[in-house]
């Protein structure tokens, strides 16, 4: 697939977490829908993060090429940090650490397209798809790394009230990615991220890695929220009613710049 080289562009707001219906029983728009938003918009570019595979890839940067817009190539993979005692029951445990990946150039491709198969191939049957840190030494070269919302290894460690734990977790993050690691904040209104926020910015500032806003989307508009829970209840074998389960939040649509910018303006 040729790709052009991938950045975060500046200035303006570009979504680099998106969610299509190709993220299986977690998504909900289709890929043209997902052009249509953007091309509505005057985004400039747009990344496709689905969840544990790049099935839309191939559909998404062909569609997007039609119609002006950059295409970036991503996926939100679990990775396991091997920092865990696996046997242990905690907070960081309790769920994998998901982060985003975005190819750079064609081998970064290349590249998302191996950790993906590996994923899967090499994963325990009994345990969710993920990689292991230490398969990114030899692919991250043409990667750039989201450090992922509130399930992210960061912020999780952050939750969990262990912040050398965040600290140390960014600089292994680092030493691979150098400034091609951004870390992620999400502003949905739940409670795991505003916990979280203040010690992602410190960390940010602290150790100067710079910040990205994302909206991390599910669902087109507000009014495709309840549809779209009622596809996590099918997913998940719950009931609507049943608040022990994955959820998210009307504000999990695609936004427009304006709106991130809004949501965003305290921070530069």
């Amino acid at each position: 697939m040729s790709q052009q080289p991938a950045a975060v562009p500046s200035p303006g707001f570009v979504h680099l977490h998106t969610h299509s219906a190709y993220s299986l029983l977690k998504g909900s728009i289709k890929i043209q829908k997902l052009l249509d938003l953007a091309k509505a918009d005057h985004q400039p570019a747009l990344a496709l993060t689905d969840t544990d595979n790049m099935f839309g890839a191939l559909e998404f940067s062909d569609k997007l090429a039609g119609y002006g817009i950059q295409p970036i190539i991503g996926c939100e993979i679990a990775v396991d940090f091997g920092d865990q005692d696996p046997s242990a029951r905690n907070a960081l445990n309790a769920v994998p650490a998901r982060m985003v990946f975005l190819a750079a150039r064609e081998r970064g491709y290349r590249s998302l397209m191996k950790l993906n198969s590996r994923a899967f191939l090499e994963t325990p049957i009994h345990q969710t798809p993920h990689i292991k840190f230490e398969w990114l030494l030899e692919e991250a070269e043409d990667l750039i790394a989201l450090t992922g919302g509130p399930e992210g290894p960061i912020a999780l460690a952050i939750h969990a009230d262990q912040a050398a734990l965040a600290a140390t977790r960014c600089d292994r993050l680092a030493s691979l990615f150098g400034d091609r690691l951004y870390i992620e904040l999400q502003r949905h209104g739940v409670d795991k991220e505003r916990r979280s926020e203040a010690g992602l910015i410190d960390l940010a500032y602290g150790k100067g890695f710079p910040l990205v806003a994302t909206n991390e989307p599910y669902f087109a508009t507000a009014d495709d929220y309840e549809a779209h829970d009622a596809l996590l209840c099918i997913a998940g074998g719950k009931m609507i009613a049943d608040t022990e389960r994955d959820q998210l939040t009307p504000e999990h649509r695609f936004k427009t710049r304006s709106e991130m910018a809004v949501l965003f303006a305290d921070l530069p």
